[in-house]
Formats: C-alpha cells, structure tokens, sequence
C-alpha cells in the first residue's frame, strides 16, 4: 500500500514515516513545515509542502502516487493558544480535515487513519481512561480532536472507509537525536530547556489529590506511538468497514515531580522544582486503558520513561550543546 502521511516531516510525524517504511510499506509526506522540517523526511519518501485545505493539490497528490491510505497528524496542538484563537484551530483542524476527507473519498482511498488525542477526554474522574469514558474536552484545541473523531467515523460510514481514531496519551522520547521534539510545550523538553538555562524546573501546582501532590499522566514513547500506527494502518487494510477508536498509551500512571526526578538522574541536573500556580484544567490524574488496542491491533507499548528521557536527552544535546556545558558546572541547587 502506499500511504499519504499528513504533518509527516512533525515530530511525531516523521516518527510514523520511519515506522511504516521500516515495515515495507510505501509513504509520500504532506506538510505545509510551519512546524515540520523536510530534513527529517527521508530522501526517498516524496515530499509535498502544501495544506489540508487546499483541495486541489490533496486530490492531485492522491491521484499521482496512487495514494490507498492516509494517516492524518497535521494539526495545529497548543492548548493554550486554541483557547486564544480559537476560530483558527477549527479552521485548521476541523475544516482541514473536512477538505482531505472529500478528497480522500473522492480518490477512492480505502483507509484513514487519524491522529486524536486523550485531550477528549477533559478531566476525567477514573483510575484508568477507556474508550468508553465521556468525553467532555476543555480546550478548542480538545473540541477539534473530537470534532474529529465524528467527521472521521461519519465519513467512514457513508463510503465505506476504514478508520481508526488514535487517542495518544503524553508522548516523548526519539527513535534517533535527529528526530527528537525541537518545541517545548511538553514537558520532559519543558524541563530540559529550564535546566539548560540553569533555572529550576516548573510545577504547575502541587496540591493535587494525587500520592505527591503533583499531576499524574500516562507517558508514552513516540517509538511505540508509531508502532501503533504500523499496527491500525494494517489492520484496517486487512478488515475493509473497520471502525475503531484507541487509547495510545501504557496504562501507568507517572507523577510529574517523578518525571522530574527521572529527568535529573539521566541528565546529571538535579535541580529541586519552582512550585507554581495550577493551571487552569490541569486533570489531576489522566492514565489510559491500553487493552482496546491490545485486543484489536496486538500492539503493546515497549518502551518505559527512562527510554524516553534517554532518547529525548541525546536529541536536546544535538540541538542544545550549552546543556552539557551547564551539567558540567556542576549545577545542584536553585
């Protein structure tokens, strides 16, 4: 099969690219790079800079490398600024979809696999998030991810198109430094670019109903989050009318001054944590059932949080090489 990756030169995305060349299957990337980087593409992965909403060049590039499959991850993703501009990630993320979804069913494309997020969910009160939890998202940025799943499953049903809805969880790590996350807006980059700039990391609150107090999220290797991909992507090509929605994540839940801590014993900064203002909609705890995804693909996460922090670390030194210089000071306390 050949697959259209959508944001495939993203973080996340060139992850997904890896995993299913790696596998045998064919891939063409789409990616308008206001985020992505075409280094990151391989040279022999096709690569198409243009938008989701324009129509006309997703039907052509469809049509021109005969297109089967599609995995769409690009999207725009801070919360915080979809609750500033808000009518832009729905035009980005629901209107963008809506475009590539005509295309999709007008080219005949059989498989659709779509990148959600456990952001769905909003504050959920359970140990362990299923599938069949309410959704109740916080954000615009939630609100789209949902938005979504419904066109998504929608479309599926009125052309017989196979889809999946992956609900990723926390995801960090790198398969290899060069495809490591560039931004910080999650938080083991988050903390390395406080450490790097010899400041104590942050704790958005720490009164939470949880064993230390701190927020409580499921992390998962970006490695194992393409293997899922891998996993839905043929699932779906060998069950035509497959309708499924998943959890991506390991199901074990990890404080964030644990997440802290594990930071510092790989990096050598063991700096102790600036205690700050929740913020607002921060869920105490948000862990995921992974047995859906189990059941229905086989897959099942590999990797653990020191594998993440590890891979993530050496992808910041690539970037950041002042971060050793820093470490080397012997930095210790605040």
């Amino acid at each position: 099969m050949t697959w259209l990756i959508t944001g495939g030169a993203g973080y996340i995305g060139a992850h997904v690219v890896r995993a299913l060349t790696a596998a045998g299957e064919r891939a063409v990337v789409y990616d308008d790079l206001s985020t992505g980087l075409a280094q990151r593409v391989p040279a022999d992965v096709p690569l198409v800079t243009g938008s989701t909403l324009d129509a006309d060049l997703l039907g052509r590039t469809l049509t021109a490398h005969a297109v089967t499959g599609v995995v769409h991850l690009a999207a725009k993703k801070q919360v915080g600024e979809s609750v500033e501009r808000p009518l832009r990630y729905y035009r980005e993320n629901v209107e963008g979809l809506r475009v590539l979804l005509d295309a999709v069913t007008a080219a005949g494309v059989r498989s659709f696999v779509f990148s959600s997020s456990a952001a769905v969910y909003g504050t959920p009160d359970v140990d362990l998030v299923t599938e069949e939890t309410p959704c109740a998202p916080l954000s615009p940025y939630g609100e789209t991810k949902l938005a979504g799943e419904w066109l998504v499953r929608a479309a599926g049903r009125a052309a017989g198109l196979s889809t999946a809805c992956l609900r990723y969880f926390n995801v960090a790590g790198a398969a290899a430094p060069e495809l490591a996350d560039v931004g910080v807006s999650n938080l083991v980059p988050m903390v390395f670019e406080r450490l790097t700039r010899d400041a104590p990391p942050r704790i958005f609150g720490a009164d939470y109903p949880t064993p230390d107090g701190t927020c409580v999220r499921d992390y998962i290797h970006v490695v194992d989050l393409a293997e899922a991909h891998v996993a839905a992507a043929r699932a779906l090509a060998a069950a035509p009318g497959r309708d499924l929605t998943l959890n991506i994540g390991r199901g074990e839940g990890v404080s964030v001054r644990e997440m802290i801590d594990h930071v510092g014993a790989v990096t050598g900064h063991r700096r102790p944590a600036a205690i700050t203002a929740r913020r607002p909609g921060d869920p105490a705890r948000v862990v995921a059932s992974a047995d859906r995804a189990a059941a229905e693909l086989g897959w099942k996460a590999r990797h653990d949080v020191h594998d993440m922090i590890t891979s993530a670390w050496a992808g910041w030194l690539r970037l950041h090489p002042e971060a050793a210089a820093v470490r080397e000071r012997g930095v210790t306390a605040p």
